[in-house]
């Protein structure tokens, strides 16, 4: 008579005796599931198993998206704070009140005369750096830098003068008469 697969292995010796009664028994377990219809509940604990895995890999993955941008974030202000903290012009003698508008409050700067000239032509500008947290101060920066910043942060506060020398309206019957470039308010 033919011998089982089974006993053909351990005759070979690829399968040890341990091994062949574990499958034996595995089998007969498998059998008694089908037979009671149990079966169907241990998929459907897979299925849910699987599902829950799916959620909770797609929930990390926004996690570290939500933390990237979150890292990007403060990058992006990390870089600001230092092309201004660099970049800031101070005044030797800040004797002269340059005032500008933040919000619906009119907020005032001290300035040496050149920068009061170069802000009120509109070559230089005025940005809010946040020492502590709620706390604003304001630091004059040239346009070059001011532009670098825009690009990283559009919403980030600053004032630039708008340059209105040039332009006249044809219809303006003040248009014969020159304003004074050092008129004080």
């Amino acid at each position: 008579m033919a011998k089982s697969l089974q006993e053909q292995l351990l005759a070979a010796g690829l399968v040890d005796k341990k091994k062949a009664k574990k499958a034996a028994r595995d089998m007969k377990h498998q059998d008694h599931l089908q037979r009671t219809g149990q079966d169907n509940e241990l998929d459907s604990a897979k299925q849910k198993a699987d599902a829950a895995r799916r959620e909770k890999a797609a929930r990390d993955r926004e996690l570290n998206r939500q933390k990237e941008t979150e890292a990007q974030k403060k990058a992006i202000k990390a870089q600001i704070r230092q092309l201004i903290l660099t970049n800031a012009i101070s005044s030797e003698q800040a004797d002269v009140k340059y005032q500008f508008v933040d919000g619906k409050k009119v907020k005032q700067l001290y300035v040496d005369q050149a920068v009061w000239d170069r802000l009120s032509r509109g070559q230089l500008a005025i940005i809010a750096v946040e020492k502590t947290p709620g706390q604003k101060e304001y630091a004059v920066i040239p346009l070059q830098v001011a532009e670098k910043i825009r690009q990283r942060d559009e919403q980030y506060f600053m004032v630039i003068a708008e340059n209105t020398h040039g332009e006249m309206d044809e219809d303006d019957p003040y248009a014969a008469y020159q304003i004074p470039d050092d008129l004080m308010w």
